[in-house]
């Protein structure tokens, strides 16, 4: 028996796949900005965390603020280096270990007259001599 050979066509075997279409999932939130990510971490972060409390302590008195105190009670013009001494004597000020604090009242006395004008806490009557305004 002779075996008969069939010649068959070749044909390109394409890929016959079907378009599948993909099921539409939960809906994507737009994406943010980075600025409004960190601000929204933010805030999460602060409704999660309370800040603990600090004790609160007296707020010191400034050298400027305790002069102008000493120089509302007195009665003539003071040099600055009383204003200090007096300040000290009644314990409205401590001076931090400074060399000179007279020096740093006067500078910003007269810094304050200067910037302020007629609004300034105190009035330079004579050189070196200052009283309340």
């Amino acid at each position: 028996m002779t075996a008969k050979k069939t010649t068959r066509k070749k044909t390109s075997k394409k890929a016959t796949t079907k378009a599948t279409t993909k099921k539409a999932g939960p809906k994507k939130a737009p994406r943010m900005s980075a600025r409004a990510a960190r601000a929204e971490g933010t805030a999460r972060t602060k409704a999660a965390k309370p800040a603990p409390q600090k004790p609160t302590k007296p707020k010191r008195v400034s050298l400027l603020d305790a002069a102008a105190t000493v120089l509302a009670c007195a009665k003539e013009p003071m040099p600055a280096k009383a204003i200090v001494e007096a300040v000290t004597a009644k314990n409205l000020w401590k001076s931090p270990g400074g060399k000179t604090p007279h020096a740093t009242l006067y500078a910003a006395m007269t810094r304050e007259i200067a910037a302020k004008g007629k609004g300034a806490r105190f009035r330079k009557v004579e050189r070196g001599l200052f009283e309340a305004a």
